[in-house]
């Protein structure tokens, strides 16, 4: 297949592989199409005459505003399509019949916690309240790591080392406090050493503010009352490493399972391959009574619509016309437009608008209504598909999901990219290139299904993988040692 006519309704088809100027692209339906322009793989070309301020109809709804006059066979992008994005929108409640979900009975190899939660790691977690002890939080990762061997039961030792924790004012500090106060409580993690300065904004006593004291997994350590805080938290560790050894995997089903949905490095191929793979998989998860949560407010808009129609009540769609209206003015208080997407990477993939990047982004979330939508810094409440309250950057995206509570997170990405998260980061990309290029970044190929598999054989591929994950096998950046967390900053700095 040469390219895809994504929906009935299109006016643009998608080229799957590089395609020559006067080439003849035969399409589904008996179409024909012959190219004015070269068009590379991922990149749109008109199948229909288009006069200037004509909507650009890409996965049946418009993605901007044709700028002049297109002609069948053009390609079509940012030099002759425009967004139709404004501000702040009022929207109404068209709620749809819920979608039916598969069902699927399967289970993963899992650790219950004392409180109830599951964890698909045993992990030791080192969480500094203030970059100043970063170093340390690091020396201590290396010193637990090298001790590994030794303690079979144990996954890995991790330091969430950031830049924050001090010289921050109001609701930006508590934002900090918030997102390492819930990793803090996150059930990959077997045990957490909060490490302390001892007199930043974040000390250990204020931080307690945010923590649930009678957990046992927490230990605490501030270098400022020691002598040497590299031997106080090396025996914390000894003592961290002997007590989670004891725990063991057990048998756990797949409604406890909480997976995280991102894309990134997005090209042309993220909405026809990864992403709606991304979305089946939500599905089964959901289906079977587990948990996803879709962040990236503004890869959203130009979509809202769709994923609001969804909503499993009057409530939830409330709170999801205000996660997009604020953030909408979140971009318009910092003199900011709301359109300012997609990056030169994602253009450059064949992506031409923000609603060309949404419009593909959303169809991670699958078919399922959506069941809540979560604050920033905050935990998951109800089961089933949400919506987090998150930017699009991939490191605070990331942060925002391993912090609501998240296992792991399905990445897609069609550019590529080594960035992994503190929660097992699965890479997935969107063409079959990519994946042969970088095997040290991707973990699954989506691009299996324009090569000619059909999504359900794919899907049931990526469930099995999933699967794996949750119960022990490293994702290829695990491997690599890769874990970065990076929390949102919107304050002033002292």
């Amino acid at each position: 297949m040469q390219a895809v006519k994504i929906h009935p309704g299109d006016v643009v088809a998608v080229a799957l592989t590089d395609l020559k100027k006067g080439e003849v692209v035969a399409l589904d339906g008996g179409l024909n199409v012959t190219l004015v322009d070269d068009i590379t793989r991922g990149h749109k070309f008109a199948i229909a005459e288009l006069k200037e301020g004509d909507p650009v109809i890409k996965y049946g709804f418009p993605i901007g505003k044709a700028k002049c006059d297109i002609h069948v066979g053009q390609h079509v992008h940012t030099h002759n399509v425009k967004t139709a994005l404004a501000g702040q929108g009022e929207y109404s409640y068209n709620k749809l019949a819920p979608a039916k979900l598969p069902k699927v009975e399967r289970t993963f190899m899992g650790y219950r916690r004392k409180n109830g939660s599951v964890g698909i790691r045993n992990e030791v977690w080192i969480i500094p309240t203030v970059f100043c002890v970063n170093e340390v939080a690091r020396e201590l990762e290396r010193y637990a790591q090298e001790k590994l061997s030794a303690y079979p039961h144990v996954d890995d030792a991790i330091a969430l080392t950031h830049p924050y924790g001090c010289s921050q004012m109001g609701d930006d500090m508590t934002t900090t406090q918030k997102v390492l106060a819930c990793l803090s409580a996150h059930p990959n993690a077997g045990a957490v050493l909060i490490l302390g300065l001892g007199c930043e904004n974040n000390n250990i006593g204020v931080f307690k503010q945010f923590l649930d004291e009678s957990d046992e997994r927490l230990y605490f350590l501030n270098s400022q009352e020691v002598e040497d805080e590299y031997e106080e938290g090396k025996k914390l560790i000894d003592t961290m490493l002997a007590k989670i050894n004891a725990c063991e995997r057990e048998e756990v089903p797949l409604s406890e399972l909480r997976i995280g949905l991102k894309c990134g490095g997005s090209d042309g191929l993220s909405g026809i391959t990864a992403n709606p793979l991304i979305g089946r998989v939500s599905d089964l998860v959901v289906g079977a009574g587990g948990s996803s949560v879709m962040t990236e407010v503004p890869e959203m808009f130009g979509a809202e619509q769709l994923l609001m129609n969804r909503a499993v009540n009057e409530e939830v769609f409330k709170e999801s016309v205000c996660l997009i209206n604020n953030f909408k003015q979140y971009f318009i208080s910092h003199g900011q437009v709301v359109s300012e997407n997609p990056s030169p990477g994602n253009k450059a993939g064949g992506i031409t608008t923000l609603e060309d990047k949404s419009l593909g982004c959303v169809q991670k979330g699958g078919s399922a209504e959506v069941s809540g939508v979560i604050t920033y810094g905050d935990n998951i409440k109800v089961k089933g598909l949400n919506l987090l309250q998150g930017p699009g950057n991939d490191g605070v995206s990331s942060t925002a999901l391993a912090a609501a509570g998240c296992h792991m997170v399905l990445f897609s990405t069609g550019r590529g990219t080594p960035f992994s998260t503190v929660v097992p980061t699965i890479k997935i990309s969107t063409n079959t290139a990519l994946y042969q290029k970088k095997p040290a970044w991707i973990d699954f190929n989506a691009g299996q299904i324009v090569d000619g598999r059909s999504f359900e054989e794919v899907t049931a591929d990526l469930l099995d993988y999933v699967i794996k994950i949750a119960s022990g096998q490293k994702s290829v950046s695990e491997k690599r040692g890769v874990h970065e967390i990076v929390i949102w900053k919107d304050g002033v700095t002292m």
